[in-house]
């Protein structure tokens, strides 16, 4: 990684259609983005979706992460004829820590294959509120040591087959009942609860070794009475100090209307930097990321140096391109066999209809 490093690599974005973008390739070949993110609308099957990634990793001119959501159930970008899972709240169901390992090893292979090495899965919520709109069964449960055992086999399994999990939302989103993605939600939990209920999932990602959390766009007024987590110092200390975590933070998509419209963009850049937060999502919207962009790159030196440098030893473990291998799949047999056995009957936690609104995060 001998390109010098720029601002813009803290930055990660997505676009419309099947093929590279020209403005996303340009900046990706000046080392003016760390990366993309892809979702269903980038997918067309196997040899395109291969194709498609290999020519991300060659415009990079430095060693770029694709990411993508591939939780199982409602929200999994990859669906036929690659594996498609169950939602894990049957893992929880099952409560067999194994299986959950076994699943996280299988996503990371069929994902690893394309050359995609940063999954924004587990689910670290506990599903503590059946009205919550976003969450439901894509948590392992309503109960947090259950949760917290699974999230850790979870990423155990990924992570030993060389794919970056991601613990989401922090410091927790199980509880709300307004959607993030059209509204700021609000939970006025305070620490005594948030220790007892939200962190434990957390605190058993940090113990896994987990490489990556995300950001709840979510306030809670005990903490912080005017900035959402994401851009809440006194949120992400729970982090970065009671759980001692030092590795990698990305916040939750920056497009969300919990944010957007509400904060200005070069708001969302300091307060997400102030906060501890190293790399920003922007997930279509090609102006919004041009204004995040031109944000970083004004931003101080003190500002951006430790985000870089956390973000360089999360690319030191998972930027190298791997050579994409559509041969080996799909399908994938063996991971089919897998889905099956811990399918069953229909979780009752099923939630919102994925296909309503934005793509879920």
């Amino acid at each position: 990684m001998t390109t010098p490093w720029q601002p813009g690599q803290l930055l990660f974005a997505g676009f419309d259609g099947t093929r590279l973008p020209p403005d996303v390739a340009a900046l990706l070949g000046q080392g003016r983005l760390g990366g993309v993110v892809l979702f269903s609308r980038n997918v067309a099957g196997p040899e395109q979706l291969a194709a498609l990634v290999a020519e991300i990793h060659a415009a990079s001119a430095v060693p770029c992460v694709v990411a993508v959501d591939q939780e199982g159930g409602r929200v999994q970008r990859l669906r036929e004829p690659w594996t498609e899972w169950p939602p894990m709240a049957r893992l929880g169901e099952l409560d067999d820590p194994e299986l959950s390992r076994q699943v996280g090893g299988a996503i990371a292979r069929e994902l690893r294959d394309l050359g995609i090495t940063w999954d924004f899965a587990p689910v670290a919520d506990v599903d503590s509120n059946p009205a919550n709109p976003v969450i439901g069964d894509r948590s392992f449960g309503r109960d947090p040591q259950v949760v917290a055992r699974h999230v850790a086999a979870f990423i155990a399994g990924m992570q030993d087959e060389g794919v970056a999990a991601c613990a989401k939302h922090f410091p927790g989103h199980g509880d709300t009942d307004t959607d993030s993605h059209r509204e700021l939600p609000r939970l006025a939990h305070d620490l005594a609860r948030l220790r007892r209920v939200e962190l434990p999932p957390f605190r058993a990602a940090v113990a896994a070794g987990v490489a990556s959390v995300m950001t709840a766009h979510v306030l809670f007024p005990h903490l912080d009475r005017a900035r959402p987590a994401t851009l809440s110092p006194a949120v992400m200390e729970l982090l970065r100090g009671e759980l001692r975590y030092d590795g990698l933070v990305v916040s939750d998509d920056l497009e969300m209307r919990a944010l957007w419209g509400r904060v200005r963009p070069r708001d969302m850049v300091r307060g997400a930097l102030e906060a501890s937060v190293d790399v920003l999502l922007v997930c279509r919207d090609p102006v919004l990321r041009d204004e995040i962009l031109g944000h970083l790159e004004r931003a101080p030196d003190h500002a951006v140096e430790g985000a870089l440098g956390r973000l360089m030893a999360f690319k030191e473990r998972y930027a190298a391109a791997p050579a994409a291998r559509p041969e080996a799949g799909p399908p994938y047999p063996e991971h089919r066999e897998i889905a099956r056995r811990i399918a069953g009957a229909p979780s009752a936690r099923s939630g919102a209809d994925p296909t309503e609104g934005p793509e879920r995060r």
